[in-house]
């Protein structure tokens, strides 16, 4: 070995191919590799009839295998017995580790490190210096790694999956959190808008104080050289919501859904999939522009409170009357035909100006939860490249040169 410290990947491991011709009777079981080192999955499952490679490339667990393409997004990996056995493109790479030596767990531990990712940014070589950077064997096999003795390896190992399965835990927890805040306001506005204080109150959207789609435009009619805010299904997460903001698309381009005009405080919302509550009431910075036919857009009279609407279709007593009107097995959505059958409540100004007093109220505390969650999450995810810093960085700055260090160039 080079030094007490320091060896090059290639004293503890060694390039395997266990190439094979592709049969095209023989199913395979393509792997790829996730980023940011997070595992083997399986890409596709075909038979060699359907593939392109004229070979592939059996693994086995204990295989260390990275992506030569997206080694600089982590893609570093340990084959797993539930994927042992299936197969690789030439794209990736396989070692053995010489386990005598080293911990392949070990070896994992430190590819999950970001500084190594860079190191391995600089090291590829390709056409373009984002899309096509390739680390080539040469060059992996030439980093450089602390190692110290196999005991101190696997106390290292269980240092980081002690704290990996502590940020799983919380990540879970947080999960739990946000589900069970989200399921208390479902009950809440559940109680409030099936209540039977609000019973004398219900009506049809087609006899309700509204207008449904009121507007519609084709942008790509406009001078050829202006721009419009679009509101595509993509734009809109789970309401409720004030949308103030959308992407600009030039009118010579405007897509073919882009029709619906939009203005301040209309009230829109997907009809496809509605169980995913796309709802967001328009702010007065996309006022007149242009949302896609995906969403139905509702424009209130002075009767009815946009923001009490905004509330209402969100909660569960309008979410399940439109899934139950549905239609289309692959692309499930309600149309505006029996949309405009299904029914809302809309009690006096006064009592709907409560109500969305109070939902606000009870909003602002969940989203102020949800805040305090990421807030702690985010200094629980900085634990674990910390833990990596600690366990690698005696000799980082050697470590992550290669021993005949090359300057990375464009292929």
């Amino acid at each position: 070995m080079s030094d007490a410290s320091t060896v090059a990947l290639k004293e503890i491991m060694r390039p395997i191919k266990r190439g094979e011709f592709v049969e095209p009777e023989k199913n395979y079981k393509v792997l790829a590799v996730h980023w940011y080192a997070k595992g083997l999955y399986v890409k596709y499952s075909k038979p060699g009839s359907e593939i392109r490679a004229r070979r592939m490339y059996r693994v086995e667990v204990g295989d260390f295998v990275y992506n030569r393409l997206f080694a600089w997004k982590g893609s570093f990996a340990i084959v797993k017995s539930e994927h042992s056995g299936c197969y690789v493109s030439g794209e990736f790479p396989c070692f053995r580790v010489e386990q005598s030596l080293a911990d392949p767990r070990y070896l994992h531990a430190f590819f999950s490190w970001p500084w190594v990712w860079n190191t391995a940014l600089g090291l590829s070589m390709g056409g373009t210096q984002i899309s096509r950077n390739r680390l080539k064997e040469e060059r992996f096999l030439n980093i450089r790694i602390r190692l110290p003795s196999l005991l101190e390896q696997r106390r290292v190992v269980k240092r980081i999956e002690r704290l990996s399965t502590k940020t799983d835990e919380i990540r879970n927890l947080r999960r739990q959190s946000t589900i069970g805040t989200e399921m208390l306001l479902d009950a809440y506005s559940q109680e409030i808008f099936e209540g039977l204080k609000l019973r004398p109150f219900l009506v049809r959207l087609r006899d309700a104080d509204l207008t449904i789609n009121r507007e519609t435009k084709d942008p790509s009619g406009t001078k050829s050289n202006s721009e419009f805010a679009y509101v595509d299904i993509s734009s809109v997460g789970p309401g409720p919501a004030t949308l103030d903001k959308a992407k600009l698309v030039p009118a010579n381009l405007a897509p073919s859904r882009a029709r619906r005009v939009i203005r301040t405080n209309d009230v829109i919302f997907s009809t496809v999939r509605p169980q995913l509550k796309a709802v967001a009431k328009i702010g007065e910075r996309l006022n007149n522009q242009i949302c896609s036919t995906g969403f139905a857009v509702f424009s209130c009279g002075p009767s009815l409170d946009p923001d009490f609407l905004l509330y209402q279709l969100c909660s569960p007593f309008f979410i399940r009357q439109c899934v139950g009107l549905t239609t289309g097995a692959h692309y499930p959505a309600i149309n505006e035909s029996n949309l405009r059958n299904v029914s809302i409540v809309a009690p006096p100004l006064a009592q709907q100006h409560q109500i969305v007093s109070q939902l606000a109220h009870l909003k602002a505390k969940a989203d102020a939860l949800r805040g305090l969650q990421m807030e702690a999450l985010a200094k629980i995810e900085a634990f674990m490249p910390s833990a990596l810093y600690e366990a690698f960085h005696e000799h980082s700055a050697s470590a992550l040169m290669p021993e005949k260090p090359v300057a990375p160039r464009m292929a």
